[in-house]
């Protein structure tokens, strides 16, 4: 695998749209062609060369192309947006929409990443040292289409409003979470290993979430079935499995109804 790195200059006055920094972009691309690449700044068109040293080879494909970004660039948004595969590594922490409606490769954020990390993600893997903002892996707005498939996981704590109409995929979070998880998912597994506040599984149709901390409140659709002995992401526990949210349409599979799983460890 070939790399490019990319190190920061000083900081942008505006937040840039740097969708253009992706695999699939940079492969077969030498270093001086990246640095001529289209970034905006505001409704400014500027070039990524402006913001960023550009160092490197890239490979001829996506999957034979590692980018480097050695640094914070907290003011720089859409990193590995819709790349399909290939290697993304950030020393520093990343602004919103990491990853976002990617469906292959792996991204690793040494830091933190703002909100809609993941939104729409529909393969790969995103990996964050630190925390998450808000709609992790969930839909954008005025959208039904959450994450579909591929893996995230948080070593850290993530926002509100995560995995929302997420349809497949696993979402990991090792800290807390802020309210609203998995709200209208209908598909997917969500693991948060730390606390959860209100409204998890809200109006969820299917999938499974499972909560190894405490739940401030339970939603009232909620019911209790039977306590289960599972293994969650390498953990052996004991989990009390809740089925819901009542007051949603369900689908049947060979005459059974399917609810949304919330299981709790003990």
């Amino acid at each position: 695998m070939e790399t490019v790195t990319l190190t920061p200059k000083e900081q942008s006055e505006l937040y840039i749209d740097a969708e253009n920094i992706t695999p699939d972009t940079f492969a077969g691309k030498s270093a001086a062609e990246i640095a001529e690449l289209q970034v905006f700044e505001g409704n400014q068109t500027q070039t990524l060369g402006q913001y960023f040293e550009v160092a490197g080879t890239a490979g001829a494909t996506a999957e034979e192309t590692k980018i480097v970004i050695k640094g914070d660039v907290t003011k720089v948004k859409y990193i590995g947006m819709r790349m399909t595969g290939g290697e993304i590594v950030v020393e520093g922490s990343a602004d919103m929409y990491v990853g976002a409606w990617m469906e292959g490769g792996r991204i690793h954020v040494q830091g933190n990443v703002d909100s809609f990390s993941g939104t729409g993600m529909k393969g790969g893997e995103i990996e964050v040292d630190g925390n998450a903002g808000n709609y992790l892996g969930a839909a954008y707005r005025g959208d039904w289409r959450g994450m579909q498939a591929g893996t995230i996981r948080v070593h850290g704590d993530a926002g509100s409003d995560l995995g929302t109409f997420m349809n497949g995929g696993t979402i990991i979070v090792e800290g807390d979470v802020d309210v609203h998880v998995g709200t209208h998912a209908e598909g997917g597994t969500i693991i948060v290993k730390g606390n959860g506040t209100s409204k998890i599984g809200g109006q969820m149709v299917k999938g499974e979430i499972y909560v190894f901390g405490t739940i401030d409140v339970m939603m009232p659709g909620y019911i209790y079935r039977e306590d289960v002995d599972l293994e969650v992401d390498g953990d052996s526990a004991r989990f009390a499995l809740f089925e819901g949210d009542m007051g949603e349409r369900h689908s049947k599979r060979k005459g059974q109804v399917i609810y949304g799983k919330i299981y709790q460890k003990y």
